[in-house]
């Protein structure tokens, strides 16, 4: 697997897989990879003759208080990890590399409505360092297919409707999460949880469960189920953020029954910010 730290660099390799008429798949993440990061670089693998992975913590999303300082950067691990699943390449920039000018005076992409809500009310900002950060990584690697992980169901929303709007010549893949036996979505920040605190982080994904079996049970009142399951997060030990049950593609409440419905859920254990969701 070639290591590219430079923008020359990553537009070599570019080239000389273009020039060989290769199709370029592209993974982009911020690191300390985990098994659910390694199932999108094996999808990534069916859809191209090539997958190329970016790690870059990237600091226009993060809030001032916020986790950037301390979010972990396994660098190492994380080679090994790509080389076992056969990526061809991982471009790692700095922050020089990618805002040169500094965040202050960089410019941004924004995508509207879809940013606004849910992760998008709680965390300011965010999704403008989310869809800034996508954007010029797709300009710089200008892959054919990327590949996303559904656990970041807004996230993946936003970057498809960027990717419309802005008319990438790109096919965006969402991928399934991947859970850990007790149902826990795989995240870099489970490592923040205490031992105690990992025992209880399975009750969002259970009550995530709940709420879609009472809405399969013709239990149609939205507001209502959302304060229960808000309450059940509270009464498991999490200080809830949001828990929504939201139109599939416009990410607004829900409000029909015949409505394509996603639940959306942030919640907190201790200081570590969980999400999840599940279609209905």
């Amino acid at each position: 697997m070639n290591i590219l730290d430079s923008v020359a660099a990553l537009r070599a390799q570019i080239t000389s897989w273009r020039q060989a008429g290769e199709r370029i798949a592209f993974v982009p993440t911020m690191g300390n990879l985990h098994n659910g990061h390694f199932k999108l670089v094996d999808i990534a693998r069916h859809h191209a003759d090539r997958v190329i992975c970016s790690i870059f913590v990237n600091p226009m999303q993060f809030g001032k208080n916020e986790d950037l300082d301390k979010y972990p950067r396994t660098l190492d691990a994380d080679i090994a990890g790509l080389t076992a699943h056969q990526a061809d390449a991982l471009f790692t920039p700095t922050p020089e590399i990618m805002y040169p000018r500094g965040l202050d005076v960089q410019s941004y992409v924004e995508v509207p409505l879809l940013g606004d809500l849910h992760c998008g009310a709680s965390r300011a900002g965010h999704f403008r360092g989310v869809s800034t950060v996508v954007s010029k990584l797709f300009n710089l690697v200008q892959p054919d297919v990327a590949c996303f992980g559904q656990k970041d169901y807004q996230q993946l929303a936003i970057i498809r409707q960027m990717v419309t709007d802005l008319s990438f010549p790109i096919e965006i893949i969402g991928v399934p999460t991947e859970r850990a036996a007790d149902g826990l979505a795989l995240s870099s920040r489970n490592g923040y949880l205490t031992a105690e605190q990992r025992q209880l982080a399975p009750a969002l994904y259970q009550i995530l469960q709940q709420t879609k079996a009472a809405i399969a049970a013709d239990q149609h009142d939205y507001r209502a189920l959302e304060r229960q399951a808000k309450a059940d997060l509270s009464a498991a030990g999490f200080q809830p953020d949001y828990f929504n049950i939201s139109h599939q593609q416009t990410l607004t409440l829900a409000k029909t029954a015949s409505e394509p419905k996603v639940i959306l859920a942030a919640a907190a254990l201790g200081n570590t910010r969980l999400i999840d969701n599940l279609e209905v």
